[in-house]
């Protein structure tokens, strides 16, 4: 069956041919001899497209297959391995997740085709000749370099697996959620360029590109979260964010994008901040490719990390310095030329979101600088260190919580001019309840120092207000009123999605402070040696350990723990079982997390390898390192971003923001 490696490595040559004709028809096509084979450019971009999915399929079937004549099926897969590990190890590797990403990239551009039908030829063929360079330039680097099709002259008969800790189904569809954000936000990139060059920005433009980042924000968003979930309960260290520079890399394309969003907005309603819109454009895809480029350049050091060699990185740093350069030297020397569009007054909705836009690229900066200050000092001093949570909570907190107390305002403003102590006063009720709220919830923490309770009552403050704010503007949207209930309540069908959209999206962030500001600061955890018989008291918890197990797995071998939770009055809550996995395939041993769930908290335990008392009166008998966590409204951390993500996707199914919509909007 070796036929089909084979034409998948012909898709793939066929792929790089037909992106690099797609540029070059584009290109040749400004000139007057050749003006009309632009159209052209559609074509290639679907033949691309079909291509890059036949290749990827080709890879996906020879992991299914445990062909290990492929060196990368032999390197990151096994036969004992379950199918969805099989499936997800194309894409578990440095090879085969730049063939997800040149795949992604290449079939968004072909969607550009199938629905940009309502766009001017000019702009649409531009955008399409960037899409073709960005998809010549990575499945070349791909071909040439990080071929996943490359094969062994003898075949073994066995592989060498998968990493354990990436044998996980939240990690599984980790890296397509977080690779779908990345390159949906070169779309947005390529008409950014194309609007450049064809010298029109104008709301159409906006109205268009904003699905486009709506949809890579979302599953940013999604991405993120699977991420920071498979952290929590996979790895065993108790947290879900540790500010690694890889995190940071996924999180500086978020900020970025939720920016653009917001100022593409304005810029649809008023035709104002064009510059600041389309330089957002470029910069949010220069930040995804950045991201691509620090997880496999060597620089890091990380369990995000793909370990390749350095050469490959300076490939990367290529593409990244030659496109996002070109992106924004045509901007340099374009955005002179870009009219101001409409005005509004300093009291208004496009004042707030500009405001919020400041905000957000403020903290984009301190996030930036904490992830590449490290890296500049090693590279260029030689000097090794680290930045931790305490400057990101020093310097983005504040930041952040500025941008999150204008969201409410916002909401109530009115375009153009807006009265500002009329919103505030239909606010009042709703942060009176937020303050009151976060001080009974600061004065039953009780925290070690006076800042440490101001600090969570910032928070608490900051999570209820931007809750109970949405709800007023939800109100405001059904002019609702207490004599009036029943026909307020007649109205919510009448309700725009995409107003939908953005309450569950402001909502979900409201969710999201709530729970990192309560399980950060009344956070528990204790660790200690324990035999079987033995009690750890956590709180009012009460862990006992009550015997040993022993499981066999698809494709490990796991000893765990039996254990027994009970609260203060000796009423049971949960009997957790936390393992020890022996792969023999790799010969490596990997922890496995055991939770209780309860609605809003978590208990969490580890187990590390036994131990045994060599004197003492314990001498010659068994114990256990365990770790034994108190995570409370933990479970609103990843609820939060969920909501957000569903606010997205209703936003997207609005009637007035689906992607053909453009076709009313230019004709108009």
């Amino acid at each position: 069956m070796t036929h089909f490696n084979e034409i998948g490595s012909y898709c793939l040559v066929l792929a790089f041919s037909l992106s690099l004709g797609q540029a070059l028809v584009v290109a040749a096509g400004q000139t007057k001899p050749l003006r009309g084979l632009a159209r052209y450019a559609e074509g290639l971009s679907l033949a691309a497209a079909l291509a890059i999915v036949i290749s990827f399929g080709v890879l996906i079937y020879a992991f299914i297959r445990s062909d290990f004549s492929v060196v990368n099926v032999f390197e990151h897969s096994h036969t004992d391995k379950p199918l969805l590990y099989k499936i997800s190890g194309a894409w578990g590797s440095h090879e085969g997740s730049m063939l997800l990403w040149c795949t992604i990239l290449l079939v968004f551009g072909a969607m550009i085709t199938l629905r940009g039908g309502g766009l001017p030829a000019g702009l649409k063929h531009k955008a399409l000749g960037v899409q073709g360079l960005l998809g010549a330039a990575f499945v070349g680097f791909t071909l040439f370099s990080s071929n996943p099709l490359w094969r062994l002259a003898d075949a073994p008969l066995q592989g060498q697996s998968l990493n354990p800790a990436l044998q996980d189904p939240a990690l599984a569809f980790h890296p397509p959620m977080l690779y779908l954000g990345y390159v949906g936000l070169s779309v947005v990139f390529s008409f950014a360029v194309a609007a450049l060059i064809e010298g029109r920005l104008d709301r159409a433009w906006a109205r268009w590109i904003r699905p486009w980042v709506l949809l890579a924000w979302s599953f940013l968003t999604i991405g993120i979260t699977l991420g920071a979930f498979w952290a929590y309960y996979e790895l065993g260290w108790g947290g879900w964010w540790a500010w690694d520079p890889v995190e940071n890399a996924s999180f500086m394309p978020w900020l970025a994008a939720t920016a653009l969003l917001h100022s593409a907005i304005v810029m649809e309603k008023r035709d104002a901040l064009k510059a600041w819109t389309v330089f957002l454009a470029i910069l949010a895809f220069t930040f995804s490719m950045m991201g691509a480029f620090l997880v496999r350049s060597g620089l890091l050091t990380s369990v995000h990390a793909f370990a390749v060699d350095p050469q490959r990185g300076i490939l990367l740093a290529t593409i990244l310095l030659m496109t996002s350069g070109a992106g924004f030297t045509l901007f340099a020397v374009r955005a002179p030329t870009l009219s101001p569009g409409g005005l509004f007054a300093p009291v208004s909705r496009e004042a707030t979101l500009v405001l919020n836009n400041l905000l957000l690229s403020a903290a984009l900066c301190s996030v930036f600088l904490g992830t590449l200050y490290p890296i500049l000092m090693q590279a260029l001093f030689n000097k090794t260190m680290s930045v931790g949570a305490p400057y990101y909570l020093a310097v983005f907190g504040p930041i952040m919580i500025a941008a999150l107390a204008i969201v409410p305002i916002s909401g109530l403003m009115a375009w153009k001019r807006a009265d500002l102590k009329g919103v505030l006063q239909r606010l009042m009720a709703s942060f009176a309840v937020a303050a009151l709220a976060a001080a009974i919830g600061a004065i039953l923490y009780r925290g070690p120092t006076l800042l440490s309770q101001a600090e969570y009552m910032v928070g608490l403050l900051t999570g209820f207000w931007l809750i109970l704010g949405s709800l007023r503007t939800l109100m405001q949207h059904l002019d609702f009123r207490l004599n009036r209930v029943g026909k307020a309540l007649r109205r919510l069908p009448a309700v725009p999605l995409a107003t939908w959209g953005m309450l569950f999206a402001h909502i979900g962030l409201g969710v999201f402070v709530l729970g990192a500001v309560v399980e950060s600061h009344q956070k528990l955890s204790v660790m200690q040696s324990v035999a079987i018989g033995d009690t750890l008291k956590l709180g009012q918890y009460n862990l006992t350990f009550k015997s040993l197990y022993k499981q066999a797995g698809p494709n490990y071998d796991a000893q765990g723990g039996a254990f027994e939770i009970t609260d203060a009055k000796g009423k049971l809550v949960c009997e957790p079982r936390p393992q020890r996995r022996f792969y023999p395939a790799s010969n490596q041993v990997q922890s496995k997390v055991a939770l209780c769930f309860t609605p809003l908290d978590d208990l969490y335990i580890v187990m590390a390898e036994p131990q045994m008392a060599a004197d003492g009166p314990n001498a010659g008998k068994a114990s256990w390192q365990v770790r034994f966590f108190y995570n409370p409204w933990v479970r609103l951390i990843f609820l939060g971003p969920l909501l957000m993500a569903l606010g997205g996707v209703f936003s997207l199914c609005d009637r007035r923001l689906r992607l053909g919509i453009v076709k009313k909007a230019v004709k108009a």
